[in-house]
This record gives C-alpha cells, sequence and structure tokens, in this order.
C-alpha cells in the first residue's frame, strides 16, 4: 500500500468528534481488501475483522480513533459566527484560520481577527479567548442562526515535506489508523492463530465512547490502542518528547498489562525495531485507559507515534515511524495463542 497516499486521503476528510461519517467511509474502503468483513457498529465505529479459521479463537482489537479536533456553532452575531470547542482545540492557532463549515453543501469561512492598527494596547502579546472569537463566512445574520448546531473543520491541505515528514490536520489519529493498514497489509500472507480486528474508533477526542462500546461489543482478550504522542521540538522538555523519525513508542505503566508491555518490548528488540519507552503513570490519554475497565476488564497496552504541533491544523510526523509501528504491531500479533503465556490464562 502507499501509506502516504492512505493518510492524505482519509486527512483530508472531514471528521470532528461526532461527524465522523466521512472519514469512516474511506476508512471502510481502505480496509476491504485487507480484512475478511468490515462494518461499521451504530456508534459510528469502523470494524474490520480477519478470522483465523480456529473455532473459539482469542479476539485481539487493534484500535486508533478517526476522529478529529473541531469545532460547533452555536450563534451568530451580526452574521459572524459563535462557537465552541470540540475536543482540546487550542485557541492560540485559530485566529486568520481557514475553515470549512460542514453545512450541506460545505461552506468556506475563516476565524475573524483585528488587525494591529486597531488593538488594544497589549493585545498583541496574549491569546484571544475563544468566547472572542467568530467565525467570518460572509452570512447574514439570518443565514447565521440557521447553521446553529453545525460543525466546523481547520481547512488545511495535507503537504509532503522533505525526507520522510508530512504535515496535516487529523494525523492525530488518522496516522494511527493507517498504522493499522499497513500492519495488517504485512500480515497478508502469514497465518494467524487469532481473529484480528482493526477498530477506527469514534469521539475519542470528547468522551472515548467509541472504543468502549466497540470493546464491550467485541470482547477482546485484549487490546492495543495506536495513538499519539509528543515529538521533539527545539523548546519542548527533552524528557517528555520523543524524536520524530526515531522510532515506535510504547507505554509502561499501571494502567498497561505487563504481559503485553513485556511481548512489545522483546519483540521490538528481536526484530531491530527502534523504540522508546514512554512511561504513563496515570492516564495515558488514549483509548486504552477506558477500554482497561470494560466489561470484567480487558487487557491493554499503547503503541504511539511522535507527532510534533498536536492538536493543531499542521501536525507533523515522520513516516518511519508508522512504518517501525505497524512491523511491531505486526510482530506482537503473529503467533500470539501459540506462543501462550498470560494471554491464554485471559
Amino acid at each position: 500500500m502507499d501509506i502516504q497516499a492512505s493518510l492524505e486521503a482519509l486527512c483530508s476528510c472531514p471528521g470532528p468528534s461526532g461527524r465522523e461519517d466521512a472519514v469512516a467511509s474511506q476508512a471502510m474502503e481502505l480496509l476491504r481488501p485487507l480484512m475478511d468483513e468490515v462494518k461499521k457498529d451504530r456508534f459510528g465505529n469502523v470494524i474490520g475483522i480477519r478470522r483465523c479459521g480456529t473455532e473459539n479463537a482469542k479476539r485481539v482489537v487493534l484500535d486508533a480513533h478517526l476522529d478529529e479536533v473541531g469545532l460547533v456553532i452555536t450563534g451568530a452575531k451580526d452574521g459572524f459566527l459563535r462557537f465552541r470547542p470540540v475536543g482540546g482545540v487550542d485557541p492560540r492557532m485559530l485566529p486568520n484560520r481557514e475553515v470549512i463549515i460542514l453545512s450541506q453543501p460545505p461552506q468556506f469561512g475563516l476565524v475573524a481577527v483585528l488587525p494591529p492598527h486597531v488593538q488594544k494596547a497589549g493585545d498583541s502579546n496574549r491569546s484571544t479567548p475563544l468566547s472572542d472569537l467568530y467565525i467570518d463566512a460572509g452570512l447574514t445574520q439570518k443565514e447565521g442562526e440557521a447553521l446553529v448546531g453545525t460543525f466546523v473543520v481547520p481547512r488545511e491541505p495535507f503537504r509532503a515535506l522533505l525526507g520522510r515528514r508530512v504535515s496535516s490536520k487529523a494525523l492525530d489519529d488518522r496516522a494511527g489508523f493507517v498504522t493499522l493498514l499497513r500492519a495488517a497489509e504485512l500480515l497478508r500472507d502469514t497465518p494467524l492463530d487469532v481473529d484480528l480486528y482493526l477498530m477506527g474508533s469514534s469521539r475519542e477526542e470528547t468522551n472515548g465512547g467509541g472504543a468502549v462500546v466497540g470493546a464491550f461489543s467485541l470482547a477482546p482478550h485484549c487490546f492495543i490502542a495506536v495513538d499519539v504522542t509528543h515529538a521533539r521540538t527545539p523548546d519542548s522538555p527533552k524528557e517528555e518528547t520523543f524524536p520524530a523519525g526515531g522510532g515506535t513508542v510504547i507505554g509502561i505503566g499501571p494502567n498497561m498489562t505487563r504481559w503485553m508491555t513485556d511481548r512489545l518490548i522483546t519483540k521490538a528488540e528481536a526484530r531491530g525495531i527502534p523504540w522508546s519507552p514512554e512511561v504513563m503513570t496515570g492516564h495515558s490519554g488514549t483509548n486504552a485507559w477506558r477500554v482497561q475497565v470494560a466489561r470484567e476488564g480487558i487487557a491493554t497496552a499503547v503503541v504511539s507515534l511522535p507527532l510534533k504541533y498536536m492538536h493543531s491544523p499542521v501536525e507533523t510526523l515522520d513516516l518511519d515511524d508508522l512504518e517501525h509501528s505497524a512491523a511491531l504491531l505486526a510482530a506482537f500479533v503473529q503467533d500470539l495463542a501459540r506462543e501462550g503465556g498470560e494471554f491464554l490464562a485471559d
């Protein structure tokens, strides 16, 4: 598969939490050549299934969320649109931003900003609160009021940078989903001894409900959340970030099941896959946090891709990290039941 083309196809789709329809349709098209069955559940999760052919086989779920952060229109003032965030939107990146209003048909807009000539003293040195920002789409007051409840996403193209770097909105976590696709491709000609489920989950950025609903329905014996973590930049704390292009990142902590973490590390070492440990003493910020206590408890692990500028329209990552993460997931799944251990006891 062309991972860059697949990533661009997904990132180009709008999909704020609760409105993942367009990106879910694209995700299903990408899954179909790789899985035995592809479906969408009533909560909006996309699920691909590859069966191993063994009766009552153990079930393994690899998950990456499809939704992105966005905005929702809450009102209008003189035709300018008021809005609130959907997920963790950083207000610093909004002024002057081009956006797509997900009406029918979609409309172009931009987040209004005061020019420096009419700002008050000190305004240029502070971030404008979300409550003081408006979207200008050239609307009348009546037209603006008709859009209340409509979702909005950034209007930002997918860009190939130098080397293996790419930049786009929604790499968090469409890059994780393409990692799942690549792992499935690596396993295509490999016999499995578990049933493999790939899930593109909904609503992670708001409440994580998609993964919980999916995990309750699928009842996996183990679950890996594939998400993003913070890549290193000149102004970031070194001890909390990871080099882009430096390999995959494996979560370690009390909220990950130890045999799964150990297996990921062992497979990375055995196959020469570059990796870094990320100690997560509390909330991992991923779907694994909620899934671990779904049903009667589910074994979970976290694999992450280093990402710069998270929750912005110019998120940036290195495709080599995606490849390394996919190779690790494929290694984890292969011969999982045969190699046994604590997995068979679950």
